[in-house]
């Protein structure tokens, strides 16, 4: 009885933490996994670290430092954020792929990031096959997998996108940001009420480059992850091409993934996923 009681009073503590967090934050970057949050993520830590003239070079590690995660993580989380005092020059940008809850993400403004299903649910299954080792089936399996698959991707996309009507956010897809970086970037920090340096853009989208974090991935790692970096399909940094889902996906699992969407997806979830250009 004692332990559960311990239990309940640290997850408690820990609830009223990050609310505490949340009602400081200038705003949360959202998205479901494999949506591309990783590569905006470091694109951002750049410019930021540019603009705040940080001397200590950008990497896959420190970058959480400058943009961290929605959590207490002490390496990757806010504990580790350096301009955890509001008045620093970095805006408090706090990383989430966690659903959508009112109280959880209160009134603050939402980056959201979307990405084509269908690229998507392949990321998502070399990630838990690959990556994780936490599934061991068939990507055909993987894509109706209630847990894994398209209905956890679609009850996330449901649930953020009603959640967006009483909010200010903006919508960035992984195939606008693939299209132009910059202009992409721009717009976000823009929505984030930055002034925009062009050069410390231009440097941050270049550093972003999808080669060069390939590169950088296989030398330094995801922090606490543990992974063969030789194998390409296990990287976080894997493909990174729009419409790379037809190069393993056939015809028949391309139209359950439609079947799927077209059925569950709310109007409002249909209506977020239409700015990758997936129409349903």
């Amino acid at each position: 009885m004692a332990n559960l009681f311990g239990r309940v009073w640290r997850l408690m503590a820990k609830r009223a933490r990050l609310t505490a967090y949340a009602a400081r934050a200038d705003a949360f970057l959202v998205s479901y996994p494999k949506s591309g949050r990783t590569w905006f993520r470091y694109v951002l830590s750049h410019y930021f670290a540019s603009v705040a003239d940080v001397s200590e070079p950008i990497d896959l590690h420190n970058m959480f430092s400058i943009v961290p995660n929605f959590d207490l993580d002490p390496k990757r989380g806010i504990p580790a954020h350096r301009y955890a005092d509001e008045n620093g020059p970095v805006p408090r940008i706090f990383v989430s792929h966690l659903d959508y809850q009112a109280s959880r993400f209160l009134r603050r403004p939402v980056i959201i990031m979307v990405r084509d299903p269908r690229d998507v649910i392949v990321s998502a299954y070399f990630h838990a096959t690959r990556h994780k080792h936490r599934f061991q089936g068939s990507l055909s399996d993987f894509i109706v997998d209630r847990d894994q698959g398209m209905p956890a991707m679609i009850r996330y996309l449901n649930r953020w996108a009603g959640g967006l009507s009483n909010r200010a956010h903006f919508i960035l897809s992984y195939e606008s940001l693939s299209a132009d970086a910059e202009e992409q970037t721009e717009a976000a920090l823009s929505f984030l009420g930055c002034h925009v340096d062009r050069n410390a853009l231009h440097d941050a989208v270049h550093a972003g480059r999808f080669d060069a974090m390939q590169n950088r991935e296989r030398a330094e790692g995801i922090p606490a992850h543990e992974y063969n970096r030789n194998d390409v399909e296990s990287l976080r940094m894997r493909k990174g091409k729009v419409g790379g889902f037809r190069d393993y996906l056939d015809e028949v699992q391309i139209l359950e993934i439609e079947r799927l969407c077209s059925t569950n997806l709310t109007a409002a979830g249909k209506q977020l996923i239409g700015h990758t250009g997936f129409q349903v």
